[in-house]
């Protein structure tokens, strides 16, 4: 017959160590809270963590182990695998009649021992020490010979991280050093993304375009319209960076075979920056985009936009005037928006209510009611244009006429006393009035409604601190632009030469050149008829409008952009087909 274990109160009570009273209420509490009766006698003061351990030894009846006076030999620290000796804190004591010594803390855990002969393949004999003894054991000593380890590596790391971030590679070096600081209280991977942001920040990027590859991940950033490749990120750190960019713009981490959008506000040289955030699946995983919305971008003023002096006065004019459209166009990343919030802060005053309606809203502007579109819900940009004409304002600004039924909802609200700003995408101005026509708008409501079409692009400015006379420039751009010798004779071409702040490229910041418009009422009259783009197009320039290729050029001889960028968006063939090929 097994013999009848002694119970830990009973144990106690005999050797003096606690009131039989006090026994008998620790026990009722655990029984009531269920937990166990030496960890209430020692919450209650009642035993110490020492003292409790030699009375389960003896209620148990294994042999209690004082690890101050143990030392575990180096071999037998193999015995059980690492991970199970911090899981269930025990210590290896070594092999003695095919049987492995093992030091407890709570001899009641049997999963614990379980784990052990499974892992071990060989039975036990368990003793017994305190556990906090056993925990600090481990510690000082099992952690030790890692932590020598560890810092070898650490310093192995730390000097390849600074190879890497003074050739310029500064997120590899980060990504490096991931491993060899992941003990730090702030994620590693967080840190990993900061530097990311961070660094677009302060390169005046626009865009940053994390891509995963087969063997990497790539992250490119858009400076003044040109993508750049700075850095790559090694491909096991894509899950985790990923997750935490989707974590910081509010996606669903689960969700990787759909396309999501989210938004990120985050505080960088004491400015809070918003970021615009876009998830698309690929082969090779997500690629995600951030666009960067600075609010200095927007309250630049209209001066600082480009325009030279006598288009500064037209547009001036034409932004006062009480009723009509004014379209701005151009393709995506022209700075359309800009122009146009340049222009409502400009005529935002307390005497004038303005409206927009725009997908998405980008900037916060304190006096402009601004809606955001909502195709999910109904929310369109003609039921918001509508809803807008009962508001009573003085201007109506449309993000962009997509279609027949928002032009035709903003041309009526043109034509019954409101100024409304809107864009669309043509390649120069003349081309909006048979674009809407193609939409569906009778000629006359087009020839009586615009009172003016900007086209615009942006060109990069040569960086000023590298800004060099072009000895030798390039003869076919010159030929493409019309540009003489005797043009540059009295006119020198410059050039960057390249530097640190413009990150070697010889340009830094970008400038509109732009092409205007005013309807008079030559062009009214060709709109009503239908004429062609051509014959519209013709009888602008007769009319003393100014192309993008002319205001181009006038930039090239102020010294403010290059020959090949002013070719590049003046819609000449064959420079369009070697930018892209």
């Amino acid at each position: 017959m097994a013999k009848k274990r002694r119970q830990l109160g009973e144990i106690l009570y005999k050797a003096g160590l606690v009131e039989k009273q006090a026994i008998i209420d620790a026990i009722k509490t655990s029984q009531s809270t269920k937990k166990r009766l030496g960890q209430i006698l020692i919450e209650r003061g009642l035993v110490d963590e020492e003292t409790l351990t030699k009375a389960i030894a003896k209620q148990f009846e294994l042999k209690y182990v004082n690890l101050d006076q143990v030392t575990i030999p180096e071999d037998a620290r193999k015995l059980i695998p690492e991970d199970l000796i911090k899981k269930y804190n025990v210590l290896p004591l070594g092999m003695e009649h095919g049987r492995l010594k093992v030091i407890i803390s709570d001899p009641l855990d049997l999963d614990m021992m379980d784990a052990i002969r499974f892992r071990s393949n060989v039975e036990l004999d368990c003793h017994v020490a305190n556990p906090s003894r056993i925990r600090g054991y481990i510690q000082d000593s099992f952690d030790k010979t890692r932590k020598e380890d560890d810092d070898r590596l650490k310093h192995s790391i730390d000097a390849t991280a600074a190879e890497l971030a003074e050739a310029g590679h500064e997120l590899q070096a980060a990504a490096l050093r991931i491993q060899a600081d992941s003990g730090s209280d702030e994620g590693p991977v967080v840190r990993l993304v900061n530097l990311i942001i961070d660094n677009a920040y302060y390169m005046r990027a626009s865009d940053i375009h994390v891509e995963p590859m087969a063997d990497r991940v790539r992250v490119r950033y858009r400076v003044d319209g040109v993508c750049l490749e700075k850095d790559n990120i090694p491909k096991n750190m894509q899950a985790p960076v990923l997750t935490r960019f989707k974590i910081l713009s509010g996606m669903d981490i689960a969700e990787r075979r759909l396309p999501q959008d989210g938004r990120i506000k985050r505080e960088i040289g004491g400015k809070d920056i918003d970021f615009r955030v876009s998830a698309l699946p690929g082969n090779h995983g997500e690629s995600m985009v951030l666009r960067i919305l600075r609010p200095d971008a927007v309250n630049i003023g209209i001066q600082a936009l480009g325009f030279e002096q006598d288009d500064y006065e037209r547009f001036q004019k034409i932004i006062k005037r009480p009723n009509g459209i004014f379209l701005v166009t151009g393709p995506t990343g022209s700075g359309k928006t800009t122009t146009l919030y340049a222009a409502l802060l400009e005529l935002n005053k307390s005497d004038k209510k303005i409206i927009t309606a725009e997908d998405p809203v980008e900037y916060n502007f304190p006096g402009i009611n601004q809606c955001q579109i909502r195709d999910e819900i109904g929310l369109s940009f003609d039921m918001i244009l509508r809803a807008m004409l009962r508001q009573a304002p003085n201007i109506i600004l449309v993000g962009e006429i997509r279609d027949g039924i928002v032009a035709d909802i903003a041309i009526q609200a043109a034509l019954t006393g409101h100024l409304v700003f809107s864009t669309l995408h043509t390649n120069d101005a003349v081309s909006a009035i048979t674009r809407l026509i193609d939409m569906g708008v009778k000629p006359f409501l087009v020839a009586s409604s615009i009172q003016a079409i900007m086209a615009q692009r942006l060109v990069r400015v040569i960086c000023k601190n590298c800004k060099v006379v072009d000895d030798d420039p390039d003869p076919y751009y010159l030929q493409l632009l019309n540009i003489k010798p005797e043009d540059v004779k009295r006119h020198p071409i410059y050039k960057g030469a390249g530097c640190s702040q413009c990150q070697g490229t010889g340009f830094k910041g970008r400038i509109g050149v732009f092409e205007m418009v005013e309807l008079t009422n030559e062009l009214r009259e060709l709109a009503f008829a239908k004429a062609p783009t051509t014959e519209l197009r013709q009888a602008s320039v007769a009319g003393g409008m100014k192309t993008l290729m002319d205001d181009g050029k006038r930039k090239i001889f102020k010294g403010t952009t290059t020959p090949k960028e002013i070719a590049a968006i003046s819609q000449v063939e064959s420079v369009l087909k070697e930018q892209t090929g």
